[in-house]
C-alpha cells in the first residue's frame, strides 16, 4: 500500500516537471522578446525608408533584415521543440493557436518585405503589418505567462509581458512620430494616436513596476537618461500640439527615430536583465526541487527499511517456540517497532504540513498575480466587443472605455465588466 511519503515524492516529481516546462516558457519568451526589438527597429527603418522615398536607410534596413532572419530562425527551432503529440492541460490549445498564427505571418514576411523594396505599399499599410505580427508574437509571450504556475516565476513574467507590451507602444510610437515628421504637416487623427500610445505605454510599465523586483525597477529609473526623456517630451509636445495641417519640420523625423530608438535600447537592456532574473530564478528552483526530492527519496528508502524490519518482527518466529508465542514474549533488549518510528513519523509529518502550508502560500499568491491578467483579458474582451458592435478602432475602443471610467469614477476594469455584462443589448451596426 502506498504511504503519504510516496505521494509527496510523486507531488515533488510533478513539480519539478512545471519548473522544466516554465524554464523551457521563460525560454521562449526570452527568444521571442529578442525576435519583437528586431522586428521593431525593422519597422521603424522600414518607415524611414519609404517616408524618404528609397533614398536613405537602405543599407541600415538590409542589415536588420539578416539580424531578424537569424532570430526568426532561433524561434522556430524553439517551436520545433514543443511537444505538440501529446495532448497538453492548461492553456495548450490557445499557446498553440497564437504560434500558429504568428507562423503564418512570418512565412509572410518575405511578401512584406519585397513591397517595402519596391516601395508599394505605404508606411502606415507597412506598420500596421508589422503591428499586426508582433501583436502576435506578444499574444504568444501572454499565453506562456497565463500558464506559469510559481508565483515567483509568474511575477517576473508578468512584469517581462508588461514591459515588453509597453516596449511594443513606444515602438509604435516611434514609427507614427517618423511618419508624421516625414510628412511635414500635423494630422488630428496621428496626433490622437500617439496621445493613445503615450498613455498605453506608461499603462503597462506601471504594472511592470508593480510585478517586477525593486532591483529591475531602479535599473529601469536609471536606464531613462533626463536629457533623452527632456529631447522626447519636447518632440512630442510639438507633435501634439500642432494645429491642424499646420507645418512640420520634415528634417526632424531622423532626430525623432534617434531618440526614441535610444529610449527603445535602453528599454532592451532592461529586457535583458529581467530574462537573466527568471533564468536564474528558474534554475534556483529545480535545483531546490531536486534537493527536496533527494531528501523525500532518502525517508522513503528509510522508512521501507523500517518497515521491512516490522514484517521480521511480526513473521519471525521467537525464541522459546511455541510458550513464548503463548505469552507474546518480547527477546531482551528488542522492541517491536510501531509504524516508522516515532522520529520518522514526526519528520514525515513535518514535512507534509510544511508542504501543505508551502502550496497555500503559493496559491495565494498566485491568484494575485493572476488578477493582474485576467483584469487584461476582460479589458481587451470589452474592447474588442466595442469594436466589433460599433465599428471602432482598437484606439477609440479603449478611449470610450477610458472616458466612460472617468465620467462614472470607476476603474477600467469595473467598466470592462459593465461592458461585457451588456452584451446582449449592444447596438450591432455591422448589419
Amino acid at each position: 500500500m502506498k504511504s503519504g511519503l510516496n505521494f509527496l515524492v510523486a507531488a515533488k516529481r510533478c513539480e519539478i516537471a512545471e519548473l522544466q516546462a516554465l524554464a523551457l516558457a521563460s525560454a521562449l519568451v526570452n527568444v521571442t522578446g529578442r525576435l519583437v526589438h528586431g522586428l521593431q527597429r525593422e519597422r521603424g527603418l522600414s518607415n524611414l525608408y519609404l517616408s524618404s522615398n528609397g533614398a536613405r536607410f537602405a543599407p541600415e534596413r538590409e542589415a536588420q533584415t539578416s539580424e531578424c532572419l537569424r532570430i526568426e530562425g532561433e524561434l522556430r527551432a524553439c517551436f520545433d521543440s514543443l511537444d505538440t503529440e501529446s495532448v497538453m492541460v492548461g492553456n495548450g490549445a490557445r499557446l498553440f493557436s497564437r504560434i500558429a498564427y504568428v507562423l503564418h505571418g512570418l512565412d509572410a514576411l518575405p511578401d512584406l518585405r519585397a513591397q517595402i523594396e519596391g516601395q508599394v505599399w505605404s508606411a502606415r499599410k507597412v506598420t500596421e503589418a508589422y503591428v499586426r505580427l508582433i501583436a502576435g508574437l506578444l499574444a504568444v509571450v501572454f499565453e506562456a505567462v497565463d500558464s506559469a504556475t510559481d508565483p515567483e516565476i509568474s511575477r517576473l513574467l508578468v512584469a517581462r509581458f508588461n514591459f515588453m507590451q509597453g516596449k511594443e507602444f513606444a515602438g509604435q510610437e516611434r514609427a507614427a512620430g517618423s511618419a508624421l515628421y516625414a510628412s511635414g504637416r500635423a494630422d488630428a487623427s496621428e496626433q490622437q494616436r500617439l496621445l493613445h500610445l503615450i498613455d498605453s505605454q506608461e499603462r503597462c510599465l506601471q504594472v511592470f513596476a508593480e510585478f517586477s523586483s525593486a532591483t529591475l525597477a531602479a535599473l529601469w529609473s536609471q536606464n531613462q537618461p533626463s536629457a533623452t526623456l527632456a529631447e522626447l517630451e519636447r518632440m512630442r509636445r510639438v507633435l501634439c500640439t500642432a494645429t491642424q495641417g499646420s507645418a512640420l519640420d520634415a528634417n526632424q523625423s531622423p532626430v525623432w527615430f534617434a531618440c526614441c530608438s535610444q529610449r527603445m535600447d535602453r528599454m532592451k537592456d532592461v529586457e535583458d536583465q529581467l530574462a537573466q532574473e527568471l533564468l536564474r530564478v528558474c534554475e534556483n528552483k529545480i535545483a531546490a526541487a531536486h534537493q527536496d526530492l533527494q531528501t523525500f527519496t532518502a525517508l522513503s528508502a528509510t522508512a521501507t527499511c523500517e518497515a521491512d524490519s516490522l514484517t521480521f518482527f511480526k513473521d519471525a518466529p521467537p525464541p522459546g517456540g511455541a510458550m513464548a508465542l503463548a505469552s507474546n514474549a518480547v527477546p531482551p533488549g528488542l522492541t517491536p517497532p510501531q509504524g516508522y518510528g516515532l522520529h520518522l513519523e514526526r519528520s514525515i509529518l513535518e514535512l507534509v504540513q510544511e508542504q501543505a502550508r508551502r502550496l497555500q502560500s503559493m496559491g495565494d499568491e498566485l491568484d494575485t498575480v493572476r488578477a493582474s491578467l485576467n483584469e487584461r483579458k476582460l479589458v481587451e474582451r470589452a474592447k474588442g466587443l466595442l469594436m466589433a458592435h460599433r465599428q471602432l478602432s482598437e484606439e477609440e475602443a479603449h478611449k470610450t472605455m477610458r472616458q466612460m471610467a472617468m465620467n462614472q469614477n470607476r476603474r477600467l476594469i469595473e467598466v470592462a465588466e459593465a461592458v461585457l455584462a451588456m452584451a446582449d443589448v449592444l447596438p450591432d451596426r455591422r448589419r
